[in-house]
C-alpha cells in the first residue's frame, strides 16, 4: 500500500476500518477487550478526526498497547471533515476525537488508499525527547534565595470537580488560564535540588519532577506512579499526581522560549498532564502547558502525560517556622 510506503512503515500493515477512538478503550485499556490482540506489540492503523483545534483534522493513528502515535494528517476537504464532526455531535464531544463516517471512508479509499498520489498525506515526525538543560535556578542551599511573596498550601489528593469548581479555583488563586483568566499570575520561588531530577517551590512547599511520565491512560498512569514510588525516584517513595491546583501552580502567564507556559527548568516533553481530578459526569481534568489552559477529556483516549509532585517536608518546616516567627513579631 503506497500510503504506508510513503510513511516508511515496515511490514504489511492494513487499515482497520472497524477501529474507532471509542473502541480503542476496549481493545487496549480494559482487561476484557484484549482477546483481539495477538501480542502487546501488534500495531493497528485507523483514521480518525481530531476535533481539538478550531479546524478539525483527518489523521492516521498507529496504536498498540502502551503506544499511540499520529502518523499523518490527511488533507481531506474541510467541509467534508466538518460534516463528519457535526453528524456525531455530542456523542463524541467527550473526547473531541471522532470516528470517520461513510463519506470520509469512501473519499479515503478513492483518493488515498487506491491512489498513487501521496500529496494529500502529510507525515508527522515523531518528536525527539527533549533534553533537560541547566535549570538556571539557585540551589536550595543558597543564601540568596528570596523569601516567597506568598506561601500557599494548595489542596491535594483525589477530588471530583465540575466546571464551577475549576472556575472557582482559578479565581481563588489567580491562576493564569488563557481562557478563564489570561491576566492571572501565581508567584512561585523555584529552587534547584541539585540532583538534575527535581526542583522545589518555596511558595507551595512542593517538590516536582523536572521531566515527567509519557502519555498513557489514567489507569496505566496510576500503575506507573506506583512503580516509580517502588523504585524510589530521586530517593523518595511518596510521589503523586498533582491536584488541579498544584498542577496549575506551575503555569506561567506568558509563553516562554520552550513554547509552553512553563518555566524552562521543566522538560517540554509533558505538554498536558493529568490532574488528580476526575470530572463530574465523566471525563478527566488536564492542565495544558502548551495552550496555557485547563481542559477536560477522556482519561483513556489518548490519555495524558504525568508530572508528579510530593510534599517537600524540609521546606514546609522552614516555611512554618517563618510563619510562626512573623506571628510572634506581630
Amino acid at each position: 500500500m503506497s500510503l504506508f510506503k510513503h510513511l516508511d512503515v515496515a511490514g504489511k500493515p492494513q487499515i482497520d476500518w472497524e477501529m474507532t477512538p471509542e473502541y480503542t478503550f476496549g481493545t487496549f485499556e480494559s482487561w476484557g477487550g484484549k482477546e483481539r490482540l495477538r501480542n502487546n506489540n501488534e500495531r493497528f492503523y485507523y483514521f480518525f478526526v481530531d476535533g481539538w483545534s478550531k479546524t478539525p483534522k483527518l489523521c492516521l493513528m498507529e496504536r498498540a498497547v502502551k503506544y499511540a502515535r499520529v502518523l499523518a494528517e490527511i488533507k481531506a476537504p474541510e467541509e467534508m471533515v466538518r460534516r463528519c464532526v457535526q453528524e456525531q455531535g455530542r456523542v463524541s464531544h467527550y473526547d473531541r476525537t471522532f470516528a470517520v463516517n461513510q463519506e470520509l471512508k469512501d473519499w479515503l479509499v478513492k483518493n488515498v488508499i487506491e491512489a498513487d498520489d501521496d500529496s494529500l498525506v502529510v507525515p508527522l515526525k515523531e518528536e525527539e525527547a527533549p533534553e533537560i538543560v541547566a535549570s538556571g535556578l539557585p540551589l536550595r542551599t543558597s543564601a540568596a534565595i528570596p523569601e516567597p511573596v506568598t506561601q500557599v498550601w494548595l489542596p491535594q489528593g483525589l477530588r471530583e470537580l465540575n466546571k464551577a469548581d475549576v472556575d472557582e479555583a482559578v479565581t481563588r488563586y489567580n491562576f493564569p488560564d488563557q481562557e478563564r483568566n489570561p491576566g492571572g499570575a501565581f508567584p512561585h520561588v523555584f529552587v534547584d535540588n541539585g540532583d538534575d531530577l527535581t526542583i522545589s517551590d518555596r511558595a507551595t512547599g512542593l517538590m516536582w519532577q523536572r521531566t515527567g511520565l509519557d502519555i498513557m491512560s489514567c489507569r496505566l498512569m496510576r500503575l506507573a506512579v506506583d512503580e516509580l514510588n517502588r523504585k524510589g525516584f530521586a530517593g523518595f517513595h511518596d510521589w503523586r499526581l498533582p491536584s488541579l491546583e498544584e498542577a496549575m501552580s506551575l503555569m506561567e502567564n506568558e509563553k516562554l522560549a520552550n513554547g509552553q507556559y512553563l518555566h524552562r527548568c521543566f522538560s517540554a516533553g509533558a505538554p498536558f498532564v493529568f490532574a488528580n481530578a476526575p470530572r463530574k459526569r465523566g471525563g478527566h481534568w488536564f492542565v495544558d502547558y502548551k495552550q496555557g489552559r485547563i481542559f477536560w477529556a477522556s482519561a483513556t483516549i489518548p490519555g495524558g502525560f504525568g508530572r508528579l509532585c510530593r510534599t517537600d517536608e524540609e521546606i514546609r518546616r522552614q516555611l512554618e517556622i517563618g510563619r510562626a516567627s512573623c506571628r510572634e513579631r506581630v
